[in-house]
């Protein structure tokens, strides 16, 4: 529809989420169908944010407070930073939106790592900002060093997930520091860290440590994920108070609903929920290390709730087979890997069962 479309907008890709269970079981006549593609909670959300979003919808016919003053103020003391640092989106894509949009030009340009997170390409190309990748390196890396040598004078913004999505991978405080220290200051590095609670590897970091000493680190985490409020969209950044404050002036008012804001309160105080699911997740990484390599795939050293697994054959093809047996993965084709399959772990059993249908479908 050119000219009424914009070329960067004309070539976009859209993100293509995982597979609906209803659709997958209206599609294909199943019923007991799995989902083990969007790296959601297994256990689902903590019962607590469950009680306080029931009692929350009964005030779903007045606006939300749009300062979410409560939430802000409770995650502030939970990680020890002042309420003026915090700042509140619908689910991280949002702050990611806001964070392009705020923060840089049509004439800037945006550092990306290749086959990481696609949402940090599609949204920076949505508006219309050039972007440069860069490859990792082996073993399904960020390249930081690489990266440090590929800002140039346009580099604007520099997009991270640490531990990355899809390939689990991470990096530590020393790689870290050494990245820091190569960036200029008014270059912004945005460190997602929507896996972080699930991380048990002595060498990981959060950029919340960091964002005084270099105001132009911002860490964004999620309540997707350890708290299973995926589909209530809650994310939240952490930094510099100024670049809060001008966040605050381009977004959209009434951005969380009133559930939003009380499920997040709910599941902050619930700690066992938060224990029993990274134990479960624990033992399913474990799970899936030790049983899928008995099959052929070669995997990505997870430090998330999910692998990435390379069966060294189509991934497409593997993945619909999987899908007319009840189970939901997702291939990552799109992701320039075409022979891998994203699985995210599920319940004991859910796993179990994940792995005798690929070990059935691989041998037929």
């Amino acid at each position: 529809m050119r000219p009424l479309v914009p070329p960067y907008i004309e070539t976009l890709k859209p993100y293509v989420p995982g597979k609906p269970i209803e659709e997958t079981e209206r599609e294909y006549g199943l019923t007991g169908v799995i989902k083990l593609a969007s790296n959601e909670n297994p256990l689902g959300p903590s019962p607590k944010a469950i009680e306080a979003m029931r009692a929350a919808s009964q005030k779903v016919h007045l606006y939300p407070d749009a300062s979410s003053y409560a939430l802000v103020r409770r995650l502030a003391e939970h990680l020890g930073v002042k309420p003026e640092e915090v700042v509140l989106g619908s689910g991280s894509n949002e702050l990611i939106e806001l964070l392009i949009r705020t923060f840089t030009t049509p004439e800037d340009e945006v550092l990306l790592s290749k086959g990481s997170f696609p949402a940090y390409r599609i949204s920076v190309q949505a508006h219309g900002r050039p972007f440069s990748e860069v490859p990792m390196r082996e073993g399904h890396r960020y390249d930081l060093e690489a990266m440090a040598k590929a800002i140039n004078p346009r580099t604007r913004m520099i997009f991270i997930a640490n531990p990355d999505n899809p390939t689990g991978t991470t990096f530590g405080r020393q790689e870290w520091e050494a990245f820091l220290a190569k960036v200029p200051e008014h270059v912004l590095v945005v460190h997602d860290e929507a896996y972080f609670e699930f991380v048990e590897w002595p060498e990981y970091f959060s950029a919340v440590e960091y964002f005084r000493e270099h105001p132009n680190v911002v860490a964004l985490r999620t309540f997707s994920k350890i708290y299973g409020l995926a589909g209530l969209r809650l994310g939240y950044g952490v930094m510099d108070a100024r670049l809060v404050a001008y966040l605050q002036r381009t977004r959209m008012p009434f951005n969380l609903t009133v559930p939003a804001q009380m499920g997040g309160l709910a599941a902050l105080e619930d700690a066992e929920h938060v224990r029993r699911t990274r134990e479960l997740n624990s033992e399913g990484l474990r799970y899936y290390q030790t049983e899928l390599p008995k099959l052929g795939a070669k995997l990505a050293e997870s430090h998330a709730n999910f692998v990435l697994a390379d069966f060294g054959r189509p991934a497409m093809e593997l993945y619909e087979k999987l899908l007319r047996k009840g189970i939901i993965v997702r291939p990552m084709v799109g992701n320039g890997y075409p022979t891998s399959l994203r699985i995210s772990v599920g319940t004991r059993e859910e796993n179990v069962r994940c792995v005798a249908v690929l070990r059935e479908v691989l041998a037929s």
